[in-house]
């Protein structure tokens, strides 16, 4: 594989520059959770995403789903901005961080049952990628753990009815035909496209058909609709951890635990299996697959990570089945003894190419490492994370924590990376500035605020990745663990940097946060 050169000197002399760590505020919360209230485990966010510009975030939850987000018209403030600096002979211009307020919303995913395998198809959303816009249009994938599906989300006028004039009388025919073919036509399509039309509270529902009256104070406001434009389905055998944009605007992959799929955007019924890991005999099977990703600027390369610890780099020029020839970055020199749960920390939960395309980040439960892809036998630094719970390992397999798994993310210019860990504690890191330790941040409006602990069963997922429970499993569950420093209930999994500004949206339960540096 060849990577262009000079990147290194130009990502140290931009890590040179920010010298100083980030000064990290409050910016917003949505679905914000108010003291002693529990949440349901279908509002819980289990999918954060921004779009190559920013402007829009789309956030899914177990629910199946999809909320979008986008960011308030500032046009104008800007342009009177750079009007006033002008007058002035000032060349300094405010640049304030992105705010974002709801756009629209629908449901991705239903709960289904495959009869055959006798299983139950959860409606949660694993992933969310944003595609290329067109003609105006935003389109996405979403994806279950078995179905991806291709929406498209437009712009369109929306009438708002006010009031209903009731002193301009109908008869009663002319009104139910009329409201009939109304609803039949808007209604069904609405809602079969996960969109509900906006009614006023001041209609007054006693009235009786024959003293229907004219609706008036007709207002045009701005909305979006959302329908499914393909579905991309019964190609995976187990539960789809990924999906991934390539960066040619016309291909996917889809992997599960063991497979992975090259998908064309505008063909629904056919894949192309490029990875498999299957053996032959399962009882041969060491590791499965956690997470893939393309490279954010050759088409040919992805990367795919496994339950290992292993970081596999492909290129699909090479070979048609791409895990014949792959490169792979593994840490040799790692000195942490080998113990009975090292192999399931080692697993790899998630992976992200930095911009320069030259760096990969990874996270696994202990650690967050980045790679140069040069040096494939060791990483180019290691941020601890969960270090303190090392002599707790025990206790976090008997309460199921150590399989929980942490997302990670990139800032645009490539040289700050963050991740989450419990008690609702997001770890921001800078290359080669500050300390090792980076900066902690208590996902509240309050930062380090102390949150009480909640007591909440925690379901078993069924799934290959989760083989390796059999070969250590002691045959009984612990306790609660009132032991430990943090609290396992309030975890910070799901995380996303704005690719433009440093701006990082984080969930915790049902509840959105953001934070502006």
């Amino acid at each position: 594989m060849r990577f262009s050169a000079g990147t290194e000197d130009a990502m140290s002399s931009t890590a040179a520059n920010s010298s100083s760590p980030l000064d990290w505020k409050f910016s917003q919360v949505f679905g914000e959770r108010r003291p002693g209230e529990d949440v349901e485990n279908i509002d819980v966010i289990s999918a954060i995403e921004f779009d190559k510009s920013g402007d829009y975030l789309a956030v899914g939850d177990r629910g199946g789903r999809v909320v979008i987000f986008e960011t308030k018209a500032s046009k104008d403030a800007t342009s009177k901005q750079h009007l006033r600096n002008a007058s002035e002979g000032s060349d300094d211009v405010v640049i304030q961080h992105p705010e974002y307020r709801y756009k629209t919303e629908f449901q991705s995913h239903e709960p289904e049952f495959d009869y055959l395998k006798s299983v139950e198809i959860e409606e949660k959303i694993n992933k969310l990628k944003w595609c290329t816009t067109l003609n105006g249009s935003l389109f996405m994938l979403s994806t279950n753990d078995k179905t991806i599906k291709l929406w498209k989300i437009k712009e369109r006028k929306v009438k708002k009815v006010k009031e209903m004039d009731l002193t301009r009388s109908v008869s009663s025919e002319s009104a139910l035909l009329s409201e009939n073919s109304f609803l039949s036509h808007e209604s069904k399509s609405s809602v079969a496209n996960g969109h509900q039309l906006e009614w006023i509270d001041n209609i007054k529902t006693s009235v009786s058909p024959s003293s229907t009256g004219y609706m008036n104070g007709e207002s045009i406001v701005d909305g979006a609709i959302a329908r499914c434009r393909r579905m991309y389905g019964h190609a995976h055998d187990y539960n789809i951890n990924s999906i991934s944009n390539n960066s040619d605007g016309e291909t996917f992959i889809s992997a599960d635990d063991l497979r992975i799929n090259l998908w064309n955007l505008e063909v629904t019924d056919q894949c192309f299996n490029i990875v498999d890991m299957k053996p032959s005999n399962m009882d041969d099977l060491t590791e499965v697959i956690t997470s893939a990703e393309f490279h954010l600027l050759h088409c040919n390369l992805l990367a795919y990570s496994s339950s290992r610890g292993f970081i596999r780099l492909v290129d699909m020029r090479q070979s048609a089945l791409c895990d014949r020839s792959a490169t792979m970055l593994q840490d040799t020199e790692s000195r942490v003894q080998k113990t009975f749960f090292t192999e399931i920390v080692a697993s790899i939960s998630s992976i992200k190419f930095a911009t320069d395309g030259r760096h990969i980040l990874s996270r696994d439960y202990m650690n967050l490492k980045l790679w140069d892809m040069r040096m494939p036998t060791s990483p180019v630094v290691t941020y601890k994370i969960h270090e303190h719970l090392r002599p707790k390992l025990c206790d976090l397999y008997n309460n199921d924590a150590i399989f929980d798994k942490f997302d990670c993310c990139i800032s645009g210019d490539g040289n700050r990376f963050a991740t989450g860990s419990y008690s609702n504690h997001m770890r921001i890191f800078s290359n080669g500035v500050g300390t090792e330790d980076g900066t902690t941040l208590e996902a509240s409006r309050h930062s380090y605020r102390k949150r009480q602990q909640q007591s909440a069963s925690r379901a078993r997922r069924s799934s290959l990745s989760n083989l390796t429970r059999g070969f250590y499993k002691q045959g009984h569950d612990a306790s609660e663990n009132n032991e430990f420093s943090c609290d396992l209930k309030s975890k910070l999994l799901h995380i996303s940097w704005h690719p433009k500004t440093n701006l990082i949206a984080c969930s915790t339960g049902n509840s959105l946060f953001m934070y502006h540096a």
